[in-house]
């Protein structure tokens, strides 16, 4: 039996940069998913998930279209190995995952990371650590659909302790920031707002679509090639919401930078300013937040967090804040306040912290 498992993440800052080839600063999430996988000579893989009523049963030289629902993500898996030349083995698979479902906080990257790793272990195969993130998004996006970036499975696999992972898109580099927010006295806190969302509606994609018109606009080919023109070349874009799109981009590259900076020097009343920026921008210009995210973010501000930003894809999921540890209880309850008297149901408030990735 081969035991192997992967957590989910939280993007602290640089939303929809990925692939724009920009900056962000994930952490890996304790919370995980755990693939459990017991090869045999056959030519199946089933898979049992503590989340489903009954097992799928996914075919060894499956096909995109062929398998879909929550077990595409552990096809997709199946095939992008395959096509890596990798000989993936049968056999019987259960899943087991604390990590939110729809929650914005990667639970898919969780299992195709797991996944991944089980098979490769019983297959007597190393890939490294980029491989592993590549052949999960591949199978995002080419088996699932859904057109996402790197970012989830980097985080996934490349996760550490008391760390941050500032990933630079454009060299598909990692680089550990030290991020401990509890040893100068704040913590960070999670706001689940319980309002679940989904990558393949099209809204994802459609924002990534109106990042590649901008940036075929200025003649580049991403829009990191004029992140050092400034704000002012978006002038050339013709298009008002493809400009507020690329603009979104290009400063969030900037509050990325600004916050691995304040994170040196400890200065987490900076940083939480940077997460209010970064929020407004998803708000304002790149229209990826909810009024109930919104209202998350602001009662948090509002009770005394140094700052609050939606974290994820968009339109549903979590809202992450710095606060000082003495104001922990007064954020979450007037947050709980704040969103059932909106007529929301109440959200899920925990305490997260940077944790180990997959293995």
């Amino acid at each position: 039996m081969i035991t192997y498992s992967a957590p989910g993440r939280v993007n602290l800052i640089g939303e929809h940069t990925d692939y724009n080839g920009g900056f962000a600063l994930p952490i890996a999430l304790p919370q995980r998913t755990t693939v459990a996988f017991e090869p045999a000579e056959i030519d199946t893989v089933t898979v049992f998930s503590d989340h489903a009523d009954g097992p799928v049963a996914i075919p060894r030289d499956t096909t995109p279209g062929q398998i879909t629902g929550w077990g595409g993500y552990a096809a997709g898996v199946i095939w992008a190995l395959r096509e890596r030349g990798v000989e993936v083995p049968g056999g019987t698979m259960t899943i087991r995952s604390d990590v939110p479902i729809g929650s914005g906080l990667s639970s898919s990257a969780a299992l195709e990371c797991a996944v991944l790793g089980a098979l490769t272990t019983a297959a007597g195969v190393q890939l490294d650590r980029v491989e592993q993130a590549r052949i999960g998004q591949r199978a995002e996006n080419d088996y699932v659909g859904a057109p996402t970036g790197l970012l989830d499975q980097l985080s996934s696999v490349f996760g550490e302790v008391n760390h941050a992972l500032l990933i630079d898109f454009r060299d598909v580099a990692v680089h550990p920031v030290a991020f401990d927010p509890d040893e100068s006295g704040v913590t960070l806190l999670l706001f689940d707002s319980r309002q679940r969302h989904g990558h393949v509606d099209g809204e994802y994609g459609a924002r990534r679509a109106s990042c590649e018109r901008a940036a075929a606009a200025l003649g580049v080919s991403s829009l990191r090639e004029v992140q050092h023109r400034g704000v002012a070349v978006l002038d050339a874009i013709g298009d008002p919401v493809d400009a507020r799109r690329a603009r979104h981009v290009l400063t969030e590259n900037e509050r990325v930078l600004d916050f691995v900076a304040a994170c040196a020097e400890l200065d987490f009343a900076a940083a939480g300013a940077l997460f209010t920026a970064s929020h407004a921008s998803m708000r304002d210009d790149f229209a990826i937040t909810t009024a109930h995210l919104d209202l998350i973010a602001d009662a948090a501000v509002a009770a005394g967090a140094l700052g609050a930003r939606m974290t994820g894809g968009g339109f549903g999921g979590c809202v992450i804040a710095l606060v000082p540890t003495e104001l922990t209880l007064k954020v979450g309850d007037a947050v709980r306040a704040a969103v059932t008297g909106a007529g929301h149901v109440e959200p899920e408030v925990s305490r997260v912290y940077a944790s180990a990735g997959a293995g």
